[in-house]
């Protein structure tokens, strides 16, 4: 017995939010699936914090194939959905066919997690209206604009949706997933 979790990302996705996923969910025994534009090698970037920026650096991270495209998921055969942050969701948003996906998770009650940026694509869906989420800092005001409240926790659960600040917030983040999935098994 398994869960088929699907994890969202694409160039520029934060390496070590998409590793940890894929290794997490995998650990416990789960079926990560990872999707992006195309099924290809991913440039996926580490992003940090360096004395004398006012922001965050990127450089290169580590490379992951993505197992299908977008237009290859059948949402009825995953049990949730992880939206990875970095800036892959500045660009995936813009793609209704990741909007209708996530609106179909939404619409069936399924799991919605989103971590650091992958919260832009919640708010462009327009799933945060009205729910309480968390994000990097400085998604804050897309938040806000599109009728969310910002919390300032690690990670916090709204409904269906999970969300949390950025790759420092993993344990927080994903006590809150694996509490919601503990009662989401699969038949094998």
């Amino acid at each position: 017995m398994s869960r088929k979790i699907l994890i969202v990302t694409g160039d520029g996705g934060e390496s070590y939010e998409t590793l940890y996923a894929v290794h997490r969910f995998q650990e416990e025994g789960d079926v990560a699936v990872v999707a992006a534009l195309s099924k290809r090698r991913l440039h996926l970037v580490m992003h940090d914090f360096e004395p004398g920026w006012d922001t965050y650096v990127e450089k290169p991270g580590y490379g992951l194939d993505a197992d299908i495209t977008l237009n290859d998921v059948d949402v009825s055969a995953y049990d949730a959905i992880v939206l990875i942050g970095g800036r892959a969701p500045e660009y995936l948003r813009n793609h209704m066919v990741l909007l209708d996906i996530v609106h179909e998770f939404n619409r069936q009650g399924k799991w919605i997690f989103a971590i650091c940026h992958g919260i832009q694509i919640l708010v462009t869906a327009g799933l945060t209206k009205g729910k309480t989420v968390t994000a990097y800092e400085h998604v804050r005001s897309e938040i806000e604009m599109g009728g969310g409240i910002y919390s300032t926790l690690q990670a916090i659960r709204d409904g269906n949706l999970v969300t949390g600040q950025t790759w420092q917030s993993h344990p927080e983040f994903y006590r809150e997933v694996f509490s919601c999935l503990k009662h989401t098994i699969r038949e094998a």
